[in-house]
Parts: structure tokens; C-alpha cells; sequence
């Protein structure tokens, strides 16, 4: 009896188990039918653009749930950006240099138009606006995610080695939650608006199905873009991919991340290097700032000029030399003190804003402009005329001088 008792008591335990464990496994299954049911597809209206252009996105996602689209470019390039801000609770400037070369060339969320007005806000805040709370505002923390897995190193550098343009000791790579915080950061660095982040044109119907549309720039990149609408991480469609053609006089510019029409460059540069040279300087002050408002990083700008500067300063001193405007001297002792400036100067620009870079031209800029119009002034004017007497006088002295010195040696 007491084994029989003890048979119907093993029997029942394992009777238990085999059923929980069914029961669980039906529990699985079934939410494995339930997310494999809640799909997205997407179409797109045309897969080839040439020279950008807009597109309008279509699609059918679970009813009731919202949907984002993300689109963002094959081509990559690189963004920066300097953490000086104080902490809140010490006070202290971190001064880590964030930096990543896998920044797409292009990228948008398209959040549904409901969420128009925190766009808007954002806008508002102009400079102070922040894509992490943008992210949070629109629901989109779970389809951020294209620029989430990009690479990002950090130095630590100090405020003087950033003085001098370093970026300081490489730390360890940072864990996947902070990588995305960063990469957030490092979108806004790079494309600076709210506008060239994010779009509200997405309307959805109650059935879920949905319509989108984004515009491509005229100056955007060439090649494969990459289109993807997305419920949350786990519910998305697969990628739809564009191809966006670039054809001469059109240009892509790698290091920049967009495309720029050469001739108006080429005029620029024949029109201001000739008046920049008239002024003793290769143009590349008045080239700087003009580059910089056609919408080119600044870091690009910067470097860009250089060369330029090198053949139109080239050309201004193989003039000024037969004409022997050059005082020689000067110009090595001028030459090795601007070696040290052109080494520092390139690695400074890295490491500071637009804004901070346009804040800095800019009083240059004012300075030698108060500078030159003082000199314009009838009190200067009558001054250097006083100045230039007495150095002609010298000169005539001098020349006397010689020109007895001569004759008594003859």
C-alpha cells in the first residue's frame, strides 16, 4: 500500500512539471505568434534620386501604436565635441573631447506629426535645445538607434591642452547606455538644428497604416540611404535602400559630408585671393567666413583654405619679389613665429564650436576692420604724412651719404 501511495505521489509531481512546463512553453509560443504578427512594412515612392529630392514613405504598422522612420546615409564622416561644462553638483569642467569618424553623413527621425509642437519647442530654445530630450518628449527612445551603436573615443585633456588644441589621454570605451548618450550629443554637434535631426511628417491612421515624407538636400551625399520604420526595437520593417546620384559640377566633399557646386567656389576664390593678395594677404580671411555661411564645417573650412592661401601666396611672392616690395627679414622672423600658430591652430579647431569658431572670426575680423578705418582718419592721416617726411628725409640723407662715400673713393 505504502508503495502505491508513494507511485501516485511521483506520478502527480511529474504529471505537474510536464503540464507547467507546456503551459509555459504555450505562454512563449504565443507571445512569440503575438510579435511575429505585429509587423511593419514600408514602400517608398522612388528608390534613385539624383542630386537629392524628396520622398514620400508609406507603410502599415500594428493599429493604435506609434511609428517612427529613421533614414540615414552609407557614407560616414566625422563629429566632435569638447565636454567643458560644469558639473552641476562640483562645479568642476570635465573637459573629456568626444570623437567619432561613423557619423552618417545624413540622418532623420520622422516622429508622428502629434508630436509637432515638441519640435517646435525645441526650436525655440535655439542653441540650448537637447536631442536627448527631444528623444524622450516624442516616445522615441526605443527606435533611437542607428547613431546608439556608432564608435565613439573620449580623451581626457585638460584646459590648457585644449588651449593648445590636444585631445588629451584616450580613455576605455564606454559602456552601450553612455555610448548612446554621447552619440546624441555628438548629433547635435554635427548637425546643429532641430531641423536637420528630426521631422514631424508622419500621419498615422487609426487602422496603422501610415505616411511619411523627407527631403533629401540638394547638397546631400551620394549614395545608398537606408529607410526603416519602426514601432520599437523589436517591432521594425525591413530596410528600404535609395540611391542618391551625384553628377558633375557637383562635388562630394568626404571630410564634410556633402556636395557643393564647383564653379561657385572657383569664382570666389579668383575673385577674392586677387583682392586679398592687393591687401598683402592670400584671401583666405575673406574666403573663411563665406565658406562657412554656405553651410561647410568650419573644421573643413579652415583647413580647406590653407592650400588655397599656399597658390595665390606663392604667386604673391614670386611678384613681390621682382618688384622688391619683400623685406626678407622680417618676413622669416614673421614665417617662424606663424609655424607655431599653424601647428597649434589646426588641432584648436577641432576642438571648438561653430558658434565659438564664428564668436573669435569674428572680433578678428572687427578689429582689423576698426584698425584700417583709424587709419583712414584725418588725424592719422596727417600723422603718417609727418612720418613719411622725416623717413624720406632719412632716406635722402642716407643716399647723399652713400653717394659721397663714393665719389671720395673714386
Amino acid at each position: 500500500m505504502k508503495k502505491l501511495l508513494s507511485f501516485i505521489t511521483i506520478s502527480l509531481v511529474i504529471a505537474c512539471f510536464t503540464f507547467s512546463g507546456y503551459a509555459q512553453n504555450d505562454t512563449e509560443q504565443k507571445k512569440t505568434e503575438d510579435t511575429q504578427k505585429e509587423t511593419v512594412t514600408i514602400q517608398v515612392d522612388k528608390t534613385q534620386l539624383s542630386g537629392g529630392g524628396k520622398i514620400t514613405i508609406t507603410g502599415k504598422a500594428p493599429a493604435g501604436k506609434d511609428v517612427y522612420v529613421e533614414v540615414y546615409s552609407e557614407r560616414k564622416v566625422r563629429a566632435a565635441r569638447l565636454d567643458s561644462d560644469p558639473d552641476p553638483k562640483t562645479g568642476k569642467r570635465p573637459y573629456i573631447f568626444y570623437m567619432t569618424d561613423d557619423m552618417p553623413a545624413l540622418y532623420r527621425l520622422i516622429v508622428p506629426e502629434k508630436y509637432k509642437s515638441v519640435l517646435e519647442d525645441a526650436k525655440a530654445k535655439k542653441g540650448k535645445w537637447s536631442v536627448s530630450e527631444v528623444i524622450k518628449n516624442t516616445g522615441a527612445d526605443a527606435v533611437y538607434g542607428y547613431p546608439a551603436k556608432i564608435k565613439i573615443d573620449r580623451y581626457q585633456t585638460t584646459l590648457w591642452a585644449s588651449i593648445i588644441g590636444s585631445r588629451g589621454e584616450k580613455l576605455e570605451p564606454m559602456d552601450e547606455k553612455e555610448n548612446k548618450k554621447r552619440s546624441m550629443q555628438l548629433l547635435k554637434a554635427k548637425f546643429r538644428s532641430v531641423g536637420n535631426v528630426f521631422s514631424s511628417k508622419l500621419k498615422i491612421e487609426q487602422d496603422g497604416t501610415f505616411k511619411a515624407e523627407v527631403e533629401l538636400p540638394a547638397n546631400t551625399a551620394p549614395g545608398k540611404y537606408f529607410v526603416v520604420a519602426k514601432v520599437d526595437k523589436d517591432i521594425k520593417s525591413e530596410p528600404v535602400v535609395i540611391e542618391n546620384v551625384v553628377s558633375f559640377p557637383n562635388v562630394y566633399l568626404p571630410n564634410a559630408g556633402r556636395t557643393v557646386n564647383i564653379f561657385w567656389p572657383f569664382i570666389l576664390a579668383a575673385a577674392i585671393t586677387t583682392f586679398g593678395v592687393l591687401m598683402g594677404a592670400g584671401g583666405g580671411f575673406i574666403l573663411n567666413p563665406i565658406l562657412v555661411m554656405l553651410g561647410l564645417p568650419h573644421t573643413v573650412v579652415a583647413g580647406t583654405v590653407m592650400p588655397t592661401v599656399l597658390f595665390s601666396q606663392a604667386t604673391g611672392i614670386y611678384n613681390y619679389s621682382k618688384i622688391k616690395f619683400i623685406n626678407w627679414k622680417l618676413g622669416i622672423i614673421m614665417g617662424i613665429a606663424a609655424a607655431a600658430g599653424g601647428f597649434i591652430g589646426p588641432k584648436l579647431t577641432e576642438l571648438i564650436t561653430l558658434d565659438q569658431y564664428k564668436f573669435l572670426f569674428g572680433w578678428v575680423l572687427i578689429i582689423l576692420a576698426a584698425l584700417m578705418l583709424w587709419q583712414t582718419t584725418p588725424k592719422y592721416l596727417e600723422k603718417n604724412k609727418k612720418e613719411q617726411a622725416i623717413l624720406k628725409e632719412f632716406k635722402k640723407r642716407a643716399e647723399e651719404s652713400a653717394k659721397k662715400k663714393q665719389q671720395g673713393g673714386n
